[in-house]
C-alpha cells in the first residue's frame, strides 16, 4: 500500500493549503505516517492519563517527559527516523496499557486511549487518524490549532525539564487538553476557548523555562558576540538546548577543540554562565535554512540539539550528530535521558580529525536584551519614549525561512523610521540582525531577547511598560506586531500573546493554511489578526499619525 500524506502544519506547506506527496521540510509519506499515529498515540495516553487523575491517581515525571517528548518529535524539521518514531509509538502504547490497568472505569475514554494494534497495523492504522480524519473543517482547524500550540509547549516544557524543573499543572493541561481533540461533542465555540487556555499556559510554560535557564546560567546581558572563526577544530551547536550545550562545553575543556553557536543557539552568549569557557568562540553561520552551504564549509561535526534540520548533503552527512527529539536517517544519536550526563566524546574525536571552520564573516553581533536587562535600562527607555527619541517599538519575533517573500522582513527593518525600535526574539532576527541600523541615545535599534520562547520576555517588557506609562490597555502601548512564523513554536507563542489581549498582531509572510476561513474570521473579527501587504504599505500602516 502506498503512503499517502496530508500536513500543513508549517508555513511552508505545498501551496499554502498542504504537503500531499512529500513535504517541503524533506520529511517522506511513510514518516508523515508514522507521526500521525504518534501523535494520535499520545492523544490517546493523555485520555488515559486525564481519567486516572479524575480517579484521584498519580501521573509520574516519566509519563510527562514522555508525552512532551512524543509531541515536540513531531514539530517540523525536529525528527525524520521513521525507525526513531516507531520506537516512540511502541513505547506509548506500552505505558498506555500499564496506565489502563490501573483505572476504576475506562468506558467513556475514546478509541484512541484503548487502541493498541501491533507494529504490522501501524501504517493502515495512521492513514485512518491524521489530520484530515476529522470532517469537519472548522472543527478540524481548532484542533490542529490547538494541537500545533500543545507542541510548541512541549518544546518548552521539554528543554526546562533538562534543566530539572517540571510543573504539574502546566503537564495536566497539556494532557487534558490534547485528549479534548479527540472529544466530539465539544462544539467550535469550545475549542475556541480552549485554544486561549492554551495561549494562557503558553506564558506559563514559557515562564518556566525562563526560570530554569536564568536559575542555571544567569540572567542574560548585553553582550558582543564574534562571528568569526578561530584557528582550532570546531562542533557546531544547533538547535535551542542550552543543558546539552553546557555539557558539551564541559566535556570540550582542554580537548584544543573550539565549540560555536548556530541559528537559535547563538542567544547562549548572552548567559553570564557559559562566559567562563574560553572556547566557546562565537556564532557561525545564520538562520536554520541555510545549513546545507554552512554546515558544509564548517568542515567539523554538527550537534542538532532540537528541530531545524535540514535534510543534509553526503559531504557532510557523516558530520551531523543529533540527540533529544532530534534524529535522522544515517546520523547518529546521542542518546540521554534527562538528568543524564550525555556522552559527546564521539564528537570531540570526530572534531579533532576535521580542519578549522572555514571564514565566512568577521565582525560582532550585539544581543542579550531579555526582560532582565531591558528592565534594568527602565529608565533611560521610558524617558527616550516619553522625548519622543523612540516614536514606536516594533514586535518582529518570530522564525526565518527560505522563501523569498520572507526578504519582506529586512526590506521592512530597512524603511522603519529612525526613531522605531525593533523587539525580536527567535531565528527572525537573522533577517535584520547584522543590518547597521544604528542606536537612539545608546539604545541599539534592534533589542535581541534570545530564543523563540524568549518572546515571553518581550511580553514581560510590554507589561512592565504598560505599569509604568499607566495604560489600562496593553494595546495602548507604542509597540506594534509584525511576526513571521514558520512552524508550531511560533503557534504558541502567537495564542500566549492572543491570551495576554495583544490585538492587530500582522503575521507573516502567509496565514497558517490550518485556518479555515472561519476560523480566521474569528481571529480577525476578535483580535484583529492579519497578514502583511507591501513594505510601503504596511509602513504607512504602523506609523499613521
Amino acid at each position: 500500500m502506498k503512503t499517502k500524506m496530508f500536513c500543513y502544519q508549517c508555513q511552508e506547506t505545498a501551496g499554502c493549503t498542504g504537503c500531499t506527496m512529500s513535504g517541503i521540510c524533506g520529511k517522506k509519506p511513510d514518516v508523515a505516517a508514522m507521526q500521525d499515529l504518534l501523535v494520535y498515540t499520545t492523544k490517546g495516553l493523555s485520555a488515559v492519563t486525564t481519567a486516572v487523575r479524575a480517579e484521584g491517581g498519580k501521573i509520574s515525571a516519566d509519563v510527562n517527559h514522555l508525552i512532551t517528548l512524543n509531541l515536540f518529535t513531531t514539530i517540523t524539521n525536529a525528527n525524520f527516523d521513521k525507525e526513531m518514531i516507531t520506537a516512540r509509538i511502541r513505547e506509548t502504547l506500552l505505558m498506555k496499557d500499564d496506565l489502563l490497568a490501573t483505572l476504576v472505569d475506562a468506558s467513556s475514554l475514546p478509541e484512541a486511549a484503548l487502541w493498541n494494534g501491533p507494529e504490522s497495523e501501524f501504517e493502515s492504522k495512521a492513514a485512518d487518524v491524521g489530520v484530515l480524519s476529522t470532517e469537519d473543517k472548522d472543527i478540524r482547524s481548532l484542533r490542529e490549532l490547538i494541537t500545533y500550540g500543545l507542541k510548541g509547549l512541549s518544546a518548552y516544557s521539554k528543554h526546562a525539564n533538562a534543566l530539572l524543573q517540571d510543573n504539574e499543572e502546566i503537564d495536566t493541561f497539556l494532557q487534558r487538553a490534547l485528549a479534548s481533540t479527540l472529544d466530539d461533542t465539544l462544539t467550535a465555540e469550545d475549542l475556541t476557548a480552549l485554544a486561549l487556555e492554551t495561549g494562557k499556559y503558553g506564558v506559563e510554560g514559557m515562564e518556566l523555562l525562563d526560570q530554569a535557564n536564568t536559575r542555571n546560567y544567569g540572567n542574560p546581558e548585553i553582550t558582543k558576540v564574534n562571528i568569526g572563526v578561530g584557528t582550532r577544530p570546531g562542533i557546531l551547536v544547533s538547535g535551542h538546548d542550552l543543558r546539552d550545550l553546557e555539557m558539551l562545553l564541559e566535556q570540550t575543556q582542554g580537548t584544543g577543540v573550539d565549540v560555536y553557536t548556530h541559528s537559535e543557539m547563538l542567544p547562549a552568549h548572552y548567559y553570564p554562565a557559559f562566559k567562563k569557557y574560553s572556547n566557546f568562540i562565537g556564532n557561525y553561520g545564520n538562520a536554520w535554512w541555510k545549513q546545507k552551504e554552512e554546515f558544509e564549509s564548517f568542515h567539523g561535526p554538527i550537534l542538532m540539539t532540537t528541530n531545524c534540520i535540514v535534510p543534509p548533503k553526503d559531504s557532510y552527512r557523516d558530520r551531523l550528530y543529533t540527540t533529544g527529539a532530534a534524529g535522522y536517517p544515517g546520523c547518529t544519536h546521542i542518546p540521554g535521558e534527562i538528568g543524564e550526563k550525555k556522552d559527546f566524546s564521539a564528537l570531540i574525536k570526530h572534531a579533532k580529525k576535521c580542519a578549522p571552520p572555514a571564514e565566512l564573516e568577521q565582525g560582532e553581533i550585539i544581543g542579550g536584551f531579555a526582560h532582565a536587562q531591558v528592565l534594568a535600562l527602565a529608565d533611560k527607555i521610558v524617558e527616550a519614549v516619553k522625548s519622543g527619541a523612540i516614536r514606536k517599538f516594533v514586535v518582529m519575533a518570530g522564525c526565518d525561512g527560505r522563501a523569498k517573500s520572507r526578504n519582506y522582513y529586512t526590506d521592512f527593518a530597512k524603511a522603519l523610521p529612525k526613531d522605531a525600535v525593533i523587539l525580536t526574539a527567535g531565528c527572525a532576527k537573522y533577517k535584520y540582525n547584522k543590518l547597521d541600523l544604528g542606536d537612539i541615545g545608546g539604545i541599539p535599534r534592534v533589542l535581541d531577547a534570545g530564543q523563540c520562547n524568549d518572546s515571553y520576555s518581550l511580553a514581560v517588557i510590554a507589561l512592565k511598560l504598560k505599569e509604568v506609562f499607566g495604560l489600562d490597555d496593553i494595546n495602548d502601548l507604542p509597540i506594534v506586531y509584525n511576526i513571521a512564523w514558520y512552524e508550531q513554536k511560533a503557534v504558541i507563542v502567537l495564542l500566549a500573546l492572543l491570551y495576554l489581549g495583544v490585538k492587530n498582531i500582522h503575521l507573516g509572510p502567509t496565514l497558517p493554511a490550518f485556518l479555515s476561513p472561519n476560523v480566521a474570521k474569528i481571529l480577525v473579527e476578535n483580535f484583529g489578526i492579519a497578514g502583511i501587504g507591501t513594505v510601503e504599505d504596511d509602513i504607512k500602516l504602523f506609523f499613521a499619525e
